[in-house]
C-alpha cells in the first residue's frame, strides 16, 4: 500500500459570482473556480497533476487529493 501524502485543497463559495474558488498551499499556482463542486473535482483532476509536472515535483501516478468546502447560508424560519 502506498502513503502517498493527501493534497489539501480548499472550496470557498463566492456568493457575488456565485462560483466556488478552489486554492491549495500544497498545489503551487493552483486557482480556479467553478459553477458546482463536480465541475470543481474535474477541473482539480487535471489542473493538479498539470501543476505539480510544472513545479518540478517528481513524476509519479496518481495524486491523491482532499477538497475541503465552505459555504454560509441563511435558514429562514
Amino acid at each position: 500500500m502506498r502513503n502517498d501524502p493527501v493534497l489539501i485543497v480548499r472550496a470557498i463559495w463566492d456568493d457575488e459570482v456565485n462560483v466556488w474558488v478552489a486554492t491549495s498551499d500544497d498545489v503551487p499556482g493552483l486557482a480556479t473556480e467553478a459553477s458546482s463542486l463536480n465541475e470543481l473535482i474535474n477541473k482539480l483532476k487535471v489542473m493538479i497533476p498539470e501543476l505539480m509536472d510544472e513545479n518540478g515535483y517528481a513524476d509519479g501516478g496518481d495524486i491523491p487529493f482532499r477538497l475541503l468546502s465552505e459555504c454560509t447560508a441563511v435558514a429562514s424560519r
